[in-house]
C-alpha cells in the first residue's frame, strides 16, 4: 500500500510530505498523528523509542527518552496504533534489535495487525536484510532503504534494487537534527538517486523549513521527511495550532515548488 499510494500521488504531480512522530512523546501522541494528516501529510513515520538510537540527534533522542520514561514499548505502540485508523500509510522506524528480540515472524505479524504499511530499520544493512525482507514481504510489509551521501553508485544500485515503498535519501552525514541552512548534500543526493530508481525518492535529516523542503524537490526529490523540526516544537510545548501552522507551511511550500 505504501508504495502504491505514493506512486499514485506522484503521478498526480503531488510533492510528498512524510512527518515523523515519536510514539509516546506525549500521552496523546496519536492526536499529533491526526494533526499532521489533517495538515497534508501523505504518509506518517512513527518512531518506536530505542535505548541506543545510533542515527538520532538530540531532539529525537530526547523525545525517545521521554517516551521510554512513560513506559512505552514496541508492543504498546502497536497496540495503540491498532486502536486507530488513518487515511494515509503508516511507516514505523526503529532499530533492528527490537524486532530481533521480539522475533521476526511475530514482529511482522504484529506490525501488520496494527495497520503498519512499511518499516525503516537504519541499522539493518542490505547484506543482512534477506530474512527480514522475506518475512515482511509475506506480510505485505514494505521495507524502506536508506541512501547516504557517502554511498557509492555501485552500492546505491544494490540498495535501490531491494528498496520498497520509497527510497530514503539521507540529506547529510551525521545524526538527525535541524539545520539553519540546507546542506549541499541534500540536493546532491536527490539528484544522484532520482535517475537510478522508479520508486519515490524522499529526502530527510536536516529538512527544517518550507524553503528547504522546496529546494530539495526542485533538485529532483519527490518529497521530504520532516522530524526534528516538528518534534522540537512538540517538546517546547507548542499548541496544536502552532504545530499545524508549521506542518501546513511545509505542505504549502512543497505545493508551490517549481
Amino acid at each position: 500500500m505504501l508504495e502504491t499510494v505514493l506512486q499514485n500521488l506522484r503521478a498526480q504531480g503531488r510533492r510528498l510530505l512524510v512527518p515523523y512522530v515519536m510514539a509516546g512523546v506525549d500521552p496523546d501522541w496519536l492526536s499529533l498523528v491526526d494533526l499532521v494528516v489533517e495538515c497534508g501529510a501523505d504518509a506518517v513515520e512513527i518512531g518506536i523509542p530505542f535505548s541506543d538510537p545510533s542515527m538520532d540527534g538530540p531532539v529525537i533522542q530526547r523525545a525517545g527518552e521521554l517516551s521510554l520514561a512513560r513506559g512505552v514499548t514496541p508492543l504498546s505502540v502497536l497496540s495503540e496504533l491498532r486502536s486507530r485508523s488513518f487515511s494515509v500509510p503508516v511507516v514505523v522506524m526503529t532499530y533492528y534489535n527490537l524486532f530481533h528480540h521480539m522475533g521476526i515472524e511475530r514482529a511482522v505479524t504484529e506490525l501488520r495487525r496494527s495497520g503498519v504499511d512499511g518499516v525503516i530499520i537504519p541499522d539493518l544493512p542490505i547484506e543482512e536484510v534477506g530474512e527480514w525482507r522475506t518475512a515482511a514481504g509475506k506480510a505485505q510489509l514494505e521495507t524502506v532503504q536508506l541512501v547516504s551521501p557517502a554511498t557509492s553508485l555501485e552500492r546505491l544500485d544494490a540498495i535501490v534494487a531491494v528498496a520498497e515503498g520509497f527510497v530514503y535519501g539521507v540529506g547529510l552525514m551525521g545524526v538527525t537534527g535541524e539545520r539553519a541552512e540546507l546542506a549541499e548534500t541534500a540536493t546532491a543526493i536527490a539528484a544522484r538517486i532520482r535517475p537510478r530508481t522508479s520508486l519515490p525518492v524522499l529526502i530527510g535529516i536536516g529538512i527544517s523549513s518550507g524553503a528547504q523542503a522546496a529546494a530539495v524537490v526542485e533538485a529532483g526529490a519527490d518529497g521530504v521527511v520532516v522530524g526534528s523540526a516538528l518534534l522540537r516544537r512538540v517538546l517546547e510545548g507548542q499548541s496544536p495550532t502552532e504545530l499545524a501552522s508549521f506542518v501546513s507551511e511545509i505542505r504549502s511550500s512543497l505545493d508551490q515548488a517549481r
